[in-house]
């Protein structure tokens, strides 16, 4: 049974001062559950340090773990809370996670990490197959100056191609319902879509544009971490432009992450 979305609140940091906000700096990273590539050293406390550093306004994160027993007893400096909990901790006030994976010893799946109030969150299970469980995490955060609630969704595709059609097809299919024509929209996460279905399925469909590869480019590549070749991870956005983007690789995202970091700054159309 697929864990559904839970959303909390942090007690220490405070959401970004309430004016009409314009611009956006936005994330996506898959964290590999807090481990360095090949799973060599536990990596949780770099990486809140490095996510911390960048500072975007929202987070969307694949492959966290929201319980692992066994870590825990295995690693003194374990974080007691979910990883999205122990990351957000005095700079993303919300938080919102979903757990696709569940497994004796815990769960792990998707997040979101926010400066606003999220208002809303939905976990929906889009498995193709029982040994590789995918979800897509969705969530309305409340933008300070905004009439309509900015619609934010975190994702981790399936790693065959049939498997990520349906899955996206999936995913359009939902956001056509709930959030339709031009309201703002923002798609980022792992989409193992190295040969770029997205394009049709997703960006044409919704009408929306890629942060790397714009209406008719490439996306940024991301993986492996230390020099990327394949275009696995994507940020797709719907009312606003682009004013700059940037890919987190090498030397410390490398040691941090099997992917790299993709970032963007956005602003209202």
């Amino acid at each position: 049974m697929v864990r559904p979305a839970v959303t909390s609140r942090g007690k220490a940091a405070t959401h970004r001062p309430k004016d009409n906000v314009r611009q956006l700096h936005v994330c996506t990273y898959n964290i590999h559950k807090g481990f360095s590539q090949f799973k060599a050293r536990m990596m949780i406390h770099e990486l809140r340090k490095r996510l911390h550093g960048l500072g975007p306004d929202i987070v969307f994160l694949q492959e966290v773990q929201g319980l692992h027993e066994g870590h825990a007893e295995r690693h003194s400096d374990w974080p007691e809370a979910g990883q999205h909990d122990f990351l957000a901790e005095g700079v993303w006030p919300d938080t919102a996670y979903g757990g696709n994976a569940i497994y004796d010893h815990g769960h792990h799946g998707n997040a979101i990490l926010s400066r606003f109030p999220i208002l809303y969150s939905h976990n929906q299970d889009i498995s193709e197959l029982k040994f590789e469980r995918r979800g897509m995490l969705h969530t309305e955060v409340a933008v300070p100056g905004w009439k309509a609630p900015l619609h934010c969704v975190c994702v981790h595709l399936g790693l065959t191609a049939a498997a990520r059609r349906r899955q996206m097809e999936a995913l359009a299919e939902r956001m056509e319902k709930v959030s339709p024509g031009n309201t703002p929209l923002i798609i980022a996460g792992d989409f193992n879509d190295w040969r770029n279905r997205a394009d049709n399925l997703i960006a044409e469909r919704l009408g929306m544009v890629e942060v790397f590869g714009g209406l008719d480019g490439q996306p940024a590549r991301s993986f492996p971490a230390t020099m990327p070749v394949f275009r696995l991870d994507r940020i797709y956005v719907r009312g606003f432009t682009i004013e700059r983007s940037e890919v987190h690789f090498g030397r410390p995202w490398s040691k941090i992450s099997d992917h790299a970091a993709l970032s963007a700054h956005i602003a209202v159309e």
